[in-house]
């Protein structure tokens, strides 16, 4: 299954469009005030794909495992310490709550942890190729 996000900024606007497969859909992101480029910056894009991988996947894992789930929290960080440099000290916690007990519920964060494709990705480190026009 492909995943693609599109950027098209302009004097004339600013739009945004995520699709997995052959599903599109747009994403309100404002532009900056000056208009060039998104108010909404890379580092915190990754860290929002980190918060909402760990999130979905931690209700399809739920289900997996027959845990019911009434509520998630996921909250992601790193440091980015200077202008072309890599992030470091990617951190996230997870909040799950739940009626059951709470070796399942930490079962749960670990299971989602070792599945996470986002996580998984940033872990190993894939190369990320500029194609040219």
């Amino acid at each position: 299954m492909q995943i693609m996000a599109t950027v098209t900024n302009s004097a004339l606007g600013h739009e945004v469009i995520v699709r997995t497969g052959s599903a599109a859909q747009p994403l309100r992101v404002p532009s900056r005030s000056t208009g060039q480029g998104s108010a909404i910056n890379g580092g915190e894009f990754l860290m929002l794909a980190l918060a909402t991988c760990y999130c979905n996947d931690l209700y399809r894992e739920a289900g997996r495992l027959g845990i019911p789930v009434d509520a998630v929290e996921v909250e992601a960080s790193a440091e980015f310490p200077g202008v072309g440099l890599a992030a470091a000290d990617i951190r996230y916690r997870a909040t799950v709550s739940s009626p059951a007990p709470d070796h399942a519920i930490a079962e749960l964060l670990r299971e989602t942890d070792a599945v996470a494709e986002i996580h998984n990705t940033v872990r190993a480190g894939v190369p990320v190729v500029l194609l040219r026009p």
